[in-house]
């Protein structure tokens, strides 16, 4: 389908060959793109190009008469004024940016801050710009060091000129938003004892002040930020979470944010994500911004510091570079053997069954499992054979789940009454093994304490996409699929599709579970909802029990979708989808309104 369809879009193509160096090097980048995200990222940059102009970072005030009473009004309201302290360390910079990074901080809307420079011995020019700015504003602190301590040294002896409530870290040759520190302060006032907040940001080039892309961030994902660290800028912590676990560290050089990140979400009491851009970040040479290889060191004390992190919180493993995306892959560790139970439920469709647990019988490494076909009304002769066949494979075993109506979720718990395994796994009877070592790769997160549901990649048979973790409410539906369709090629919106990370919900297609959980939140719902979305609201339970969902990218099967009991397409069957749908509405209606948080609507797809 094409995206050129009028002259604006035309111009934005134009535009588009210029920001990116010339027709090859513009279709070489576009091509890089696909490869990650597919048409929908093509799309959203786009987009972007179409509209530049609103795309722009600027520090002139455009605040309207009237935005500025509603903001001063918001102000007066709030019961709580939180002293906010900027960090900035600052090593011969570029005038122009320190220039503009300072006065991103003076421009702030809301008044209660303070602004903690350290200088590392810079030349006289960036010594003669900061006193300048410390003597026209007495909430800009500077100390001049006698050498330069690195950033996380630098950053180190401003902070001990803070007396902020909250701390904020400014790179010195970022932006803020005006509205950034305002944004914050409402945060604060309405997120009781939170003592993590991050925000959206957007890449800007420094010699066109154009927006290059914006990070559109999830809710708080602790697997996403093992994998990324996604929530780098605009970050602001409590004091109370600082005096905790104390400040930045040195020996981290590169990484020294991350490292606090990971310190700092093992002991934080809430941690809240503002889904708006309030940090703009300059690409220049020599940044990663614009080159990830630039600092390839800071890749190895990253990985470094996620070591950490997992001893501390009690867990082994060992963790991975992945250069392709600059990410982490962390390898926990199994402790023991314990056993799986697969839980397949069945009726008639003896070749799709037949595929199914072939797969999981010549293909799985881990061993120690059962597989337990729950038969339900069959009809035809040959699935009874083949039943028949399986008594030889001795840990398949087949019960009966009586009942005169398909009741997918009392079919579920009848089998798990069976089951001898510490896990569960749901597994539909149209799927197909591909990863051999699937069953390690989910043990490896249900094991956790925090972990409820644990959710695999799921492919059509065209190796496009059918799951990749479920978002709740997008676009007025009950559950959507994450990057549903995309080629399987594709790496996704931040990568997203090749990384761990935590979602409301996955699909009860491959679904592992602690028996003992299933049976602790009261299994599938077999009343209100017999057939359909079970899976989501188990998973919602699970969350309501204080667990966290995962969805691994390193299980993946086939899932052939609904070959077993059809689609939803006579009336009788559209009736009962529409009153579970009303039923899940109203039960799960927080999760409408405010919207789902792992999604940001920033997105666009």
């Amino acid at each position: 389908m094409s995206i050129i369809r009028n002259k604006t879009d035309l111009k934005g193509l134009k535009r588009s060959i210029q920001r990116g160096g010339g027709l090859k090097s513009t279709f070489k980048k576009a091509m890089g793109l696909y490869r990650r995200e597919g048409m929908p990222g093509i799309k959203r940059r786009f987009k972007m190009a179409v509209t530049a102009e609103d795309h722009r970072i600027s520090l002139d005030d455009k605040r309207t008469d009237e935005s500025i009473a509603q903001m001063k009004t918001l102000l007066n309201n709030f019961a709580y004024k939180p002293l906010i302290s900027i960090v900035m360390p600052v090593y011969n910079t570029k005038l122009q940016w320190l220039s503009e990074a300072i006065e991103s901080v003076h421009k702030q809307i809301y008044p209660y801050w303070e602004l903690c420079i350290a200088d590392g011995g810079s030349e006289k020019q960036t010594t003669d710009c900061l006193s300048h700015w410390q003597n026209m504003d007495k909430r800009i602190k500077v100390v001049f060091l006698q050498e330069n301590k690195g950033i996380a040294g630098n950053s180190i002896e401003a902070y001990a000129l803070a007396q902020g409530d909250y701390i904020v870290m400014l790179d010195h040759d970022d932006c803020l938003s005006s509205d950034a520190l305002m944004e914050l302060a409402l945060c604060i006032n309405k997120n009781s004892e939170v003592d993590f907040i991050y925000s959206d940001k957007a890449v800007f080039s420094d010699e066109t002040k154009e927006i290059l892309d914006y990070h559109c961030l999830p809710g708080f994902s602790p697997d996403f930020l093992r994998a990324s660290n996604y929530a780098s800028h605009l970050n602001a912590f409590s004091r109370f979470i600082i005096d905790e676990v104390g400040f930045l560290q040195q020996g981290y050089d590169g990484s020294q944010d991350y490292e606090f990140e990971l310190r700092v979400i093992e002991k934080a009491r809430n941690i809240v994500n503002i889904p708006k851009v309030l940090y703009f970040s300059r690409a220049r040479q020599g940044s990663v911004a614009l080159d990830p290889e630039c600092k390839m060191y800071a890749y190895e004390t990253g990985r470094k510091a996620i070591e950490e992190h997992i001893r501390r919180i009690g867990y082994e493993g060992d963790v991975e570079f992945m250069r392709e995306t600059y990410s982490y892959r962390i390898h926990y560790k199994i402790q023991g053997t314990p056993l799986v139970s697969i839980i397949i439920p069945n009726k008639d469709h003896k070749q799709d069954l037949k595929k199914c647990i072939d797969s999981i019988l010549t293909r799985s490494t881990y061993s120690n499992y059962e597989i337990i076909i729950a038969e339900n009304n069959s009809e035809v002769k040959d699935i009874f054979a083949y039943y028949d066949e399986l008594k030889n494979e001795k840990n398949v075993k087949v019960i009966q789940c009586g009942g005169k109506e398909f009741n997918f979720s009392a079919i579920n718990n009848h089998a798990v009454q069976f089951a001898a395994g510490d896990h569960i796994l749901l597994l539909n009877n149209d799927t197909e093994v591909i990863t051999p070592n699937w069953i390690e790769e989910m043990l490896a997160f249900s094991q956790r304490e925090d972990v409820g549901a644990v959710g695999a990649k799921l492919y059509y048979a065209d190796d496009r996409i059918q799951h990749a973790g479920l978002v709740i409410g997008l676009a007025g539906f009950i559950a959507s699929h994450y990057h549903h369709g995309n080629d399987r090629r594709h790496t996704g919106y931040m990568h997203r599709l090749i990384m761990p990370q935590n979602y409301c919900a996955v699909t009860g297609a491959c679904l592992m579970v602690k028996r003992r959980l299933y049976l602790e939140v009261g299994g599938m719902d077999e009343v209100n909802f017999k057939i359909g979305l079970n899976d989501v609201d188990l998973c919602l339970k699970l969350r309501d029990y204080g667990k966290i969902n995962v969805w691994t990218p390193y299980a993946e099967l086939y899932h052939y979708e609904s070959l077993s009991r059809g689609l939803d397409t006579t009336p009788e069957k559209s009736a009962r989808l529409e009153s579970e749908s009303l039923f899940f509405r109203e039960k799960w209606k927080l999760f409408f309104e405010p919207g789902d948080p792992y999604h940001n609507a920033g997105i666009g797809y």
